[in-house]
């Protein structure tokens, strides 16, 4: 198996077969979390601390799970109750968390390159779980091996991701995944919703659903992040809804087997409707909670491998220098 990183921090920096690695181990730790023992020693006697600045349920839960299936000792920090709150910089915890000798760092931070930076001050593997406007690495994964389960392949599909682009790492961390396998991207959306320079990513770009889901494999639908607007991106909810919520009657213009995507928490009846978020026929929404486990195993499972190696190599150069 190819994978050369030392970190997860992007998608940007994988190779398409590093995330082809990723992706078939992946499948084999979902035939593992439906066996009836779910456990794996690959990170047995090793750390790893769950750092999150940003609420989260699916994705810590997530991070959480993998880390005890695969045998490491899992800390979960309360940064609501740490020295964070008390004025201490995101570099003076990093140091004190690598003092603790941690292998591996799972972080969620409201700024974006925040995670990168911690990456440069600590001596463990880091893995981004989203950071800002930036990536979402995990997640773009999770949503490959979803959609290569569902379709048999992650290479040559026509995409379209929808709603709120501008303020979406997920919309990001998927945008360069599917381009790099070459797939057709369609963005769907708003103008005020979408991007400076969306023009540049090699995408085409829709104002109106029908003409943007016309003949489409997959639909990618995507929340309103309020939480980082500042002003009125959108007249209202209901208005929304009616130009750019996903029902029935819209999804009829994509594929007769298109399915139907969402990174979650969903706004029923915002962005998505209720019952064809349910349609076991049409949605994997479920699919790609339970592919996000698996996803985070491998992931961490082959971060894990890189550093024992690494380590292996500078305790040799150490022996020979003695």
């Amino acid at each position: 198996m190819t994978f050369r990183a030392r970190h997860l921090l992007g998608i940007e920096p994988l190779a398409p077969d590093e995330i082809v690695t990723v992706l078939d181990l992946a499948d084999r730790y979902v035939d593992l979390n439906r066996a009836t023992v779910k456990q794996s020693d690959a990170l047995a006697g090793m750390t790893q601390i769950n750092m999150f600045f940003e609420a989260s349920t699916r994705t810590q839960a997530s991070f959480e799970l993998a880390g005890k299936r695969l045998g490491a000792d899992v800390m979960n920090m309360s940064v609501a109750q740490s020295s964070v709150k008390k004025g201490e910089t995101l570099l003076d915890t990093a140091m004190t968390l690598n003092a603790m000798h941690p292998d591996l760092l799972v972080v969620r931070h409201p700024a974006s390159g925040a995670v990168n930076l911690l990456a440069e001050k600590v001596n463990c593997a880091v893995l981004n779980a989203g950071d800002g406007r930036h990536e979402h690495p995990t997640q773009a994964l999770l949503d490959a091996l979803t959609i290569r389960r569902a379709k048999g392949r992650i290479q040559r599909l026509s995409v379209a991701i929808c709603g709120d682009i501008a303020h979406s790492r997920v919309a990001r961390s998927n945008l360069i995944l599917l381009g790099k396998m070459e797939n057709r991207l369609r963005l769907i959306g708003p103008p005020t919703l979408m991007p400076p320079g969306v023009a540049d990513l090699g995408c085409e770009v829709f104002e109106d659903m029908a003409e943007g889901l016309q003949g489409v494999d997959v639909v990618m639908m995507l929340r309103l992040q309020r939480e980082r607007m500042d002003g009125g991106f959108v007249p209202s909810e209901r208005e929304y809804y009616h130009r750019y919520g996903l029902d029935a009657e819209k999804l009829a213009f994509a594929k007769p087997d298109a399915i139907v995507m969402h990174p979650g928490p969903m706004n029923r009846g915002v962005e998505i409707d209720g019952t064809l978020a349910d349609d076991i026929n049409r949605s994997v929404i479920q699919d790609q909670v339970e592919m996000g486990v698996a996803v985070r195993m491998a992931a961490m499972d082959l971060l894990a491998r890189n550093l024992r190696d690494a380590r292996a190599a500078r305790a040799g150069e150490a022996g020979m220098m003695a």
